[in-house]
């Protein structure tokens, strides 16, 4: 027999909030494999439904099979894209670059939408030129508060010539959390620059999370010398 100053014996899980954990458990393994599924799904529509009109009827597998097959005009774009470029590398096509761009600059408006998308794709695209050296450390706003930047090259021309500095200077693009794409460029002088020894993707990581996942393969939620010691 019970008494009041007996402890009550332990009840595990009812059967509603395992079944909520499962629900959740689920929907952790499913959403992003889902949402991925979807937007590419949906991306590959959209550049159908603006390829494809350009295109004639005889060339689409449509007019054959009788199925509209999704997809189909992103192939079209990648082939077509592909083979503009190789033209683009040839003496031709860069006269025929060239003579178009010409054109351009004499169109007050069209010139300033055109060289603005062009210096875009270029940053964007162009990774085999433009890509960042090596991820660094910098006291950031002021001495004692450190921020993670990337190193971009060092500085030339006017920058280097009429900063007041007695050595070399370095350009870092200091990205802002959690869209590393958007940030401030600094130049500091090179002493003022530390180097990391992770690489740049781990650094973006690192930024993207705030801070949450350090580059360390045993534990990503500890940085590496933590991990170690244990």
């Amino acid at each position: 027999m019970n008494t009041p100053f007996d402890e009550e014996p332990h009840r595990g899980p009812g059967l509603f909030s395992r079944l909520r954990s499962s629900f959740f458990t689920g929907i952790v393994v499913i959403a992003p494999v889902g949402l991925t599924i979807w937007l590419l799904w949906s991306l590959a529509g959209w550049v159908d439904g603006v390829v494809l009109p350009l295109v004639p009827a005889k060339f689409l597998p449509e007019e054959y099979i009788g199925i509209n097959l999704r997809g189909i005009g992103v192939f079209i774009f990648l082939l077509f894209t592909i083979v503009v470029g190789w033209i683009a590398k040839g003496i031709m096509g860069r006269s025929l670059i060239s003579f178009a761009e010409g054109l351009v600059d004499r169109m007050p408006v069209v010139r300033t939408i055109y060289s603005g998308i062009k210096q875009i794709s270029e940053t964007v695209f162009a990774q085999s030129e433009r890509s960042f050296e090596k991820a660094c450390l910098i006291q950031y706003p002021r001495k004692d508060i450190w921020a993670i930047g990337f190193i971009s090259t060092t500085a030339k021309g006017e920058v280097a010539e009429r900063a007041e500095t007695s050595g070399a200077m370095m350009s870092i693009f200091l990205p802002t959390t959690p869209n590393p794409t958007s940030g401030f460029l600094l130049f500091l002088p090179r002493e003022d620059v530390i180097e990391l020894d992770m690489s740049v993707e781990d650094a973006a990581k690192l930024v993207i999370s705030a801070g949450l996942v350090y580059p360390n393969a045993k534990d990503p939620s500890v940085p590496p010398s933590e991990a170690d010691k244990k």
